[in-house]
């Protein structure tokens, strides 16, 4: 339950970052257009005002492709672990199980039986062909 209420909340946070991202992208692309704007009209201080603008959002659009990517790496062993956990529970049910076949089983009574099981298959082999 703890596993799958922290996928689910990473799952949240990388569809915050989707978004936050992709507001960036529009405020970016409006940017774009304002500099434009303001080059054609002869504006250069506005322009370079712009231009920083512009440059620290391109910067904050890279920082939250980290943060998505750390999120999915999050994610990922989150998914492992719980994995993990269950390969962990899987094989000690089956050691319990192959410890309590091994109490049940005793080991000279097999070894017997096979033996006399080769012993009448060599007879029966014998009748066969005579």
């Amino acid at each position: 339950d703890i596993i799958k209420e922290q996928n689910r909340e990473l799952r949240g946070t990388q569809r915050a970052i989707t978004r936050d991202r992709a507001a960036l992208e529009k405020q970016e692309k409006q940017l774009e257009l304002e500099i434009k704007k303001m080059a054609k009209t002869g504006n250069k201080e506005a322009c370079k005002v712009l231009a920083k603008q512009l440059v620290q959002l391109r910067k904050q659009k890279n920082r939250t492709y980290a943060v998505s990517s750390k999120v999915t790496s999050m994610s990922t062993q989150t998914k492992v672990m719980n994995s993990q956990m269950k390969m962990a529970g899987a094989m000690s049910t089956t050691a319990k199980t192959m410890q309590a076949v091994n109490k049940k089983m005793d080991p000279q009574k097999t070894l017997q039986t096979m033996q006399n099981f080769q012993k009448e298959n060599m007879k029966m082999e014998m009748t066969e062909e005579m």
